[in-house]
């Protein structure tokens, strides 16, 4: 059985693929702090989706990044799971 770890590393090594795969990363990164806040508050997608009068189907949405988030909708989900939003650039 092929493992996923390998899968990946053979897809990573061709470089066009490298690149795509590395262009995601700020909406990898926010997938994975949107998921651990709702994680670490306890929640269900469906009780964040409640707090924020909205649908799961939304909050799952909000955490794929498959859309672009606007600040407003980010500091509703903040808001709804206890977190603060805390937008930054930082230098390469």
């Amino acid at each position: 059985m092929t493992k996923l770890a390998d899968l990946k590393k053979e897809f990573l090594s061709d470089p066009d693929n490298k690149a795509a795969y590395d262009a995601l990363a700020p909406e990898f990164n926010l997938a994975r702090k949107l998921i651990a806040a709702r994680a670490a508050a306890g929640l269900s997608q469906a009780e964040v989706a409640e707090r924020m009068g909205t649908k799961q189907s939304e909050i799952s949405r909000i955490e794929g990044a498959r859309q672009n988030i606007s600040i407003e909708k980010l500091s509703r989900f903040a808001d709804a799971v206890g977190a603060k939003l805390d937008i930054r650039i930082d230098p390469v």
